[in-house]
């Protein structure tokens, strides 16, 4: 079969590798779409040494069941599948509480918790070996609009539903960044709350698609964007502020908008840092702050549900996987709008 693999520091390769075998417990997908990530990119970025060269990428996967391990039930050949972002043991005391994405096995305090493509063979590939477990229907979805809802839908739920408290109909909230995963994540806080949304970006386009996806008030992420938010909110600042992109001028935004007692979700992995002083001085009082990571397996029934009835839907740039070089090449010089997604 052809697989996109990480060929060397900068370079992804389509080469040809063996169908996978499936164990007793596990089930053979055949690919449909693989969502291309920011996360990929920075895999790309990894030195010679890194073990994941020669591994095949991609953590974002949909497709159909081509094959069923003797002991897996619940699922025909032919059925729609999506694939799990986190593949958690299911038996560690976070999994058993429902927060795989912190699933003490396969991630520690340092390590994130094992995934498709970070670690084990990923699905920008004809063909996936998945543990049933790993797996949940989609119906009559598309696989190719599907597969970006296992990360690009699903981190962005994680961090809205961990400040759902906060998203009443008279707050304020401030979305940074709109692309993979901030167009997304738009669309399930207009979905799924009344509060106001204001959107940035740096980018026209995607400030000028800010409005159908929800928005209530697109600003450019500029120099003045921080006047104009406390301007909006009558000095008093957001009441939640979701980072999307991470970079330090978005770090920067995020922490001058904030309110008193507001929620602080840090999600892209851009890089960016601010100080805290133990006191005063740095945030204002009552701020919590959380390093979002993915998504738990509930919250990845909750995004499918979203995209069954048609309240949300990834922006698809369509790449044949063949042409995975230039869609990785494309990502990073800002070409993809949405979510570029290669298709076997």
């Amino acid at each position: 079969m052809r697989a996109v693999t990480f060929a060397k520091p900068g370079t992804v390769e389509v080469t040809e590798k063996p169908v996978p075998e499936i164990a007793p417990d596990e089930v053979l997908v055949k690919i449909g779409g693989a969502g291309l990530c920011h996360s990929d990119l920075h895999i790309l970025h990894m030195p010679a040494d890194s073990p994941l060269i020669g591994r095949t990428l991609g953590h974002e996967s949909a497709g159909w069941v081509e094959r069923l391990g003797e002991q897996v039930t619940g699922f025909a050949v032919g059925d729609a599948v999506l694939v799990s972002l986190i593949w958690g043991c299911g038996q560690c005391a976070k999994c058993l509480a429902g927060q795989d994405n912190l699933c003490e096995a396969t991630g520690d305090r340092t390590r994130m918790p094992k995934s498709p493509g970070i670690g084990p063979e990923g699905g920008m590939a004809e063909y996936l070996a998945v543990k049933a477990r790993h797996l949940d229907p989609i119906g009559t979805l598309d696989p190719v609009a599907a597969a970006p809802l296992a990360d690009a839908a699903l981190t962005p739920m994680h961090a809205i539903n961990s400040v759902r408290h906060a998203l009443t109909s008279d707050a304020t909230v401030v979305t940074i960044g709109l692309g993979g995963l901030g167009h997304l994540g738009l669309q399930i806080l207009a979905a799924t709350t009344g509060a106001r949304i204001i959107a940035l970006d740096t980018d026209e386009a995607k400030l000028a698609a800010a409005p159908g996806h929800g928005a209530d008030i697109a600003l450019k992420s500029d120099g003045e964007a921080a006047a104009k938010i406390l301007e909006l909110t009558n000095g008093l600042g957001a009441d939640v502020v979701l980072d999307f992109v991470g970079v330090q001028p978005t770090v920067d935004l995020a922490t001058a908008v904030i309110g008193a007692g507001g929620s602080l979700r840090f999600v892209g992995l851009g890089g960016g840092s601010f100080p805290y002083v133990a006191g005063t001085g740095s945030l204002p009082w009552g701020v919590n702050i959380e390093r979002s990571f993915g998504g738990t397996r509930s919250e990845q029934r909750e995004v499918i549900a979203l995209a069954q009835a048609g309240k949300i839907g990834a922006d698809i740039v369509r790449y044949p996987l063949d042409e995975a070089p230039q869609a990785f090449a494309d990502l990073e010089a800002g070409k993809v709008p949405g979510r570029a997604v290669l298709i076997p």
